[in-house]
């Protein structure tokens, strides 16, 4: 960890820059001051040579950078000397004017350079190479840079990253700051994302009133944002109301007449149901509403009767050796003969047997088949089950970004993806806006099969997808129960189906491939885990731990959580040494060798595989790091195949992996899993966490707890509250918005 000094001031004149990232403006330069050339780091936007720059922050001395200045903030001042500015020209920064041609301009107007290019491009014609053309170029190009800066000055005099400013900037151009300054809340629109307390201390400082109905409805569209942050892709309105009344500190009254203004503009939606009013942010009522319209479509184009896929079947099970039981013949004939259906079950019923006949008897109909997942390992799992390639669902809809650096995919109504048959798995992980996608991205003929487990979490984003589609009773689902002869055999498949019944396991029983061990003591349970890890099952089982063994925890704090654990499991099997290359974050110390997860979707990280190239690498993706440049500081990691390169400033996307939470475990599988049950957590004591962690071991498992721990997680059927009104919609077709919840008052909202 960087050692920090005490805070002080930096002036001088920028010298070169050595690294720049666009997307959040975190700058690596060097400064010349007065004394010295001085290292600067920070989210401080774009810099240029020649600048003469004011900073606020602290001297770190890195262990391996060694003395930097981490700015905090940063003031622009143009350069003023000729030296200067034709430095400042010279580094390509106004597009046309090189290393020459600054010279020349410099040479004509010296310290009054800036002042001409700004206010009298005209002038420029007077030096050799420069057209009329060129001057208008010159002076657009001028005028942008120069918005631009101004605009990240105003924002960094209230504490507004340089990020912002160049998002707003995108978005607004040159008018971005009389746009912010009439309603500084535009900072928290979509797309621009400033958290809404950073843009109340901003209002503040322009004396935007508590009542304005710009804050207001500003404050009401975060709560639901936040919301969905919690899985909710609505609130029920009395929720919405209290908690409007609690963050902005209005009457009710008032915030009922700004609400229905919204309701009106459609910046909001309401939605009756027999529970009640409940309150979307419009994104997420129009990704619901979609998803129930196109359901109802794609019900309507599959046969009224299955399709008679008896004679098929036969010859199947005739080709393949394999004698299926009745319900996977049903889920085979639905999966043929449907625009939609859902197949689920547990571990040890089939799943894939079947799933691997519909695959077979789509190809030899002549469908096109295209298989998805929602993370790269399930797809990767996905691959190796049915022998063909499968896609996460981002890398089938090809991901792309709009004008304003907005996610976006290549493939949608206008461009649908190349496909009769659709089939994704661990749908219990996908959520509402990604599913809406995906739906936009089909043609109406294509039929969708959706595998999962309806029984495991439900995923990190908003929404209860597969809960909603089962419950909803109109999708055609085939639930799988049988457990077949061999599976039966593995404790594991029978303990996750005792699990899902509400019975206990038997903990006691040792003699097949499920272990549990009573340790009550959080420190005594970290021991057992680092040795398992580290020597008793590597020896008993041939096992390499970061490939092979996994340690699960429901939580990420405390002498059993992830931070604590996944150190002390990096000493055990990845200890430094003289002569290893490490890399720091405020979190971990990164070394050659290390297991390590990413923690942020990357849409646009470059990766190769096997002389392929493409882009993509997701929250929750696991990888090798196998190399660290002592020189550049950059880390190659590979993500199961997928070889990407992190510079310096992206370490903080990464986090240890030795040990990881439930719902990051989700959709892999492993061949070894360690999971510990810590006393407390009881947030986080109920079961379908305690399935989805069983069902992740392949081979085996252990389980480190105490045997009430493990009791009190079997019989808590609850699950976590999301509020969704999907299975209502999908229940009613055609299903419209309230209108009227409250009588509407004229309020202008800018």
């Amino acid at each position: 960890m960087p050692e920090i000094q005490s805070c002080t001031a930096l002036a001088g004149t920028v010298v070169s820059i050595l690294f720049y990232n666009e997307m959040n403006g975190y700058t690596v330069a060097e400064l010349e001051t007065q004394d010295a050339i001085v290292p600067i780091v920070g989210e401080i936007g774009a810099l240029e040579p020649g600048e003469e720059v004011e900073l606020t922050g602290s001297y770190i001395t890195h262990p391996r950078y060694g003395t930097q200045f981490r700015a905090e903030s940063c003031v622009r001042t143009l350069p003023s000397t000729a030296a200067n500015i034709e430095r400042y020209l010279a580094s390509g920064i106004i597009p046309g004017i090189r290393k020459r041609m600054a010279q020349r301009i410099v040479a004509e107007f010296g310290e009054f350079t800036l002042e001409i290019m700004e206010h009298h491009p005209e002038k420029l014609s007077r030096i050799k190479g420069i057209s009329a053309r060129q001057c208008e170029d010159i002076a657009a190009a001028v005028k942008e840079i120069f918005g631009m800066r101004n605009l990240m000055e105003k924002l960094q005099d209230h504490n507004i990253s340089p990020a912002y400013a160049m998002r707003a900037y995108r978005r607004w151009g040159v008018v971005a700051w009389d746009a912010i300054r009439e309603n500084p809340y535009r900072l928290c629109l979509p797309g621009l994302d400033l958290d809404f307390c950073k843009a109340e201390q901003l209002a503040k400082a322009l004396e935007v009133s508590p009542e304005h109905p710009n804050r207001l409805a500003a404050g009401m569209r975060w709560l639901l944002q936040a919301a969905a942050l919690d899985g909710h892709t609505c609130l029920p309105y009395q929720v919405f109301l209290q908690r409007s009344v609690k963050l902005l500190e209005q009457p009710v009254e008032v915030l009922q007449s700004v609400y229905q203004f919204c309701l009106d503009e459609g910046r909001l939606f309401a939605y009756e149901t027999a529970e009640g009013v409940f309150v979307y942010a419009d994104i997420y009522y129009r990704a619901e509403d979609f998803i129930a319209e196109r359901m109802d479509v794609m019900l309507a184009f599959s046969p009224k009767e299955d399709f008679d896929c008896k004679a098929a079947i036969q010859a199947e099970e005739k080709r393949s050796g394999i004698t299926y039981a009745d319900l996977q013949k049903q889920a085979i004939a639905c999966a043929f003969s449907r625009g939609i259906m859902i197949l689920t079950g547990g571990p040890g019923t089939g799943k894939t047997a079947a799933l691997n006949a519909v695959i077979r008897l789509c190809e030899q109909a002549g469908s096109v088949v295209q298989l998805a997942a929602p993370t790269g390992r399930a797809a990767m799992r996905m691959t190796e089950l049915t022998g063909r390639e499968a896609k996460t669902i981002h890398r089938l809809l090809g991901v792309e970004f709009d004008e304003n650096d907005q996610l976006s995919f290549h493939h949608n109504e206008q461009e649908p993806i190349n496909a009769d048959v659709v089939i994704v798995d661990e749908v219990s992980m996908v959520d509402t806006l990604l599913f809406e996608a995906l739906l936009r991205a089909l043609r109406i003929s294509c039929r969708l099969v959706l595998v999962g487990d309806e029984e495991q979490l439900p995923s990190v984003g908003a929404g209860n997808l597969l809960h909603s589609l089962i419950a909803c009773e109109r999708i055609p689902v085939v639930r799988l129960t049988e457990i077949f002869r061999q599976a039966q055999e593995s404790m594991i498949v029978r303990s996750a189906h005792q699990i899902v019944a509400g019975n206990m396991p038997d903990l006691r029983d040792r003699t097949s491939d499920f272990f549990f061990f009573d340790r009550r003591n959080a420190n005594e349970a970290k021991q057992l885990v680092l040795e398992l890890y580290s020597k008793r099952l590597p020896n008993r089982y041939g096992y390499v731990p970061a490939r092979d063994i996994q340690v699960i925890t429901p939580t990420r704090k405390g002498i059993l959580g992830v931070e604590q654990l996944n150190p002390e499991l990096q000493a055990a099997v990845n200890p430094a040494q003289y002569g290893k290359i490490t890399e720091k974050t405020m979190l971990y110390t990164f070394r050659e060798g290390d297991k390590v997860m990413q923690t942020k979707n990357q849409y646009e990280m470059e990766w190769t595989k096997d002389g392929e190239h493409g882009t993509g690498i997701f929250n929750g993706d696991i990888g090798m790091i196998e190399q660290i440049d002592h020189n550049s500081h950059r880390i190659y990691i590979d993500f199961d195949g997928r070889k990407v390169i992190l510079k310096p400033d992206q370490l903080d996307l990464l986090e240890l992996a030795y040990a990881v939470t439930v719902h990051k475990s989700q959709g892999s599988e492993y061949e070894a899993v360690i999971l510990v049950l810590p006393d407390g957590a009881d947030k986080l004591s109920y079961r379908s966490l305690l399935y989805t962690a069983v069902t992740r071991a392949k081979n085996l498992l252990i389980v480190i707890g105490s045997p009430m721990k493990f009791r009190e997680m079997v019989g808590n059927r609850e699950r976590t509250v999301r509020y969704s009104c999907l299975e209502t919609m999908l229940r009613v077709p055609a299903a419209t918005p309230m209108e009227d919840v409250h009588e509407p008052q004229d309020i202008a909202i800018a």
